[in-house]
């Protein structure tokens, strides 16, 4: 094939514009890549500082829910440390934690709860809780009389009787044990009293009565006949422990916030 000059020159143009477009195609894709590679580096290199950032933020956090546990403990120990005498109590009052209180009523002694797992100067035994029916229309008060030891596989029936006579019961308003986690049921559904529990609540205590009972449990007075070893304080666990681990977990965030700023600054003066 022959080309004339004319149709020469317009090849020429063609293929320089080709080359032309090609190099501006070219030009745009390394100037996208660049761009691209900049935003991903710049994305990258502030993961650590938004990681870090967080984690200040919840240690901060924590630090405060300390303090907050600790507060608590602290007007915990002080309401069991102020209270003097044993008020009366009856269905439907108001109460406060570690309040002293006395009711007068029956033991229901044929339906009592062993709380297993209790562990007293280095022995296993149980909580003995024992119903306290003050009155037919109202439901049951659940008195906690004191840890038992065990001494073997079955517990002897004789051993945590209580006379079925009305008496007057003292104490401190307080709660069932409570688990971080359990397995299984916490009462075996059986018809044998008294029944054996792995930290029960008070749903679950009740649904094995068979009855209502109230939303606390009654820590029967050291001082009370019918009752056995009976130490009752706050938690061991005192407000000075959660203001410590309250200043450890500040003195993290104050480190890592530290690291950050300082890494922060190099980067800047590095680039």
């Amino acid at each position: 094939m022959v080309l004339v000059p004319g149709q020469e020159e317009e090849a020429g143009k063609q293929g320089n514009d080709n080359c032309r477009e090609q190099n501006q195609y070219n030009c745009f894709h390394t100037f996208e890549y660049i761009v691209t590679e900049s935003i991903r580096a710049q994305f990258i290199g502030w993961i650590p500082y938004v990681i870090g950032a967080i984690l200040v933020v919840q240690f901060a956090g924590l630090g405060v829910w300390q303090i907050s546990r600790g507060l608590d403990k602290r007007a915990e120990q002080e309401a069991f440390d102020s209270q003097s005498g044993f008020s009366s109590w009856s269905d439907g009052m108001d109460i406060r934690s570690f309040q002293k209180l006395k009711a007068t009523g029956r033991f229901v002694a044929d339906k009592q709860v062993l709380l297993e797992n209790i562990i007293v100067n280095s022995q296993l035994g149980y909580y003995v809780v024992t119903p306290l029916r003050v009155a037919d229309d109202t439901p049951l008060l659940l008195v906690n009389r004191g840890w038992f030891p065990r001494s073997g596989p079955n517990v002897d029936p004789a051993g945590i009787d209580v006379k079925d006579t009305r008496l007057t019961v003292r104490g401190r308003v307080g709660s069932l044990p409570r688990a971080g986690y359990k397995m299984g049921e916490s009462i075996p559904a059986t018809p044998d009293w008294p029944k054996r529990a792995v930290y029960p609540t008070l749903d679950d205590v009740a649904a094995a009565l068979g009855e209502p009972v109230q939303p606390f449990v009654l820590l029967m007075d050291p001082e009370d006949d019918y009752g056995f070893y009976r130490h009752w304080v706050p938690e061991e666990m005192g407000p000075g422990r959660h203001y410590a681990y309250a200043l450890q977990w500040f003195a993290m965030g104050i480190v890592l916030a530290g690291l950050l700023i300082w890494n922060y600054r190099k980067r800047g003066l590095e680039s």
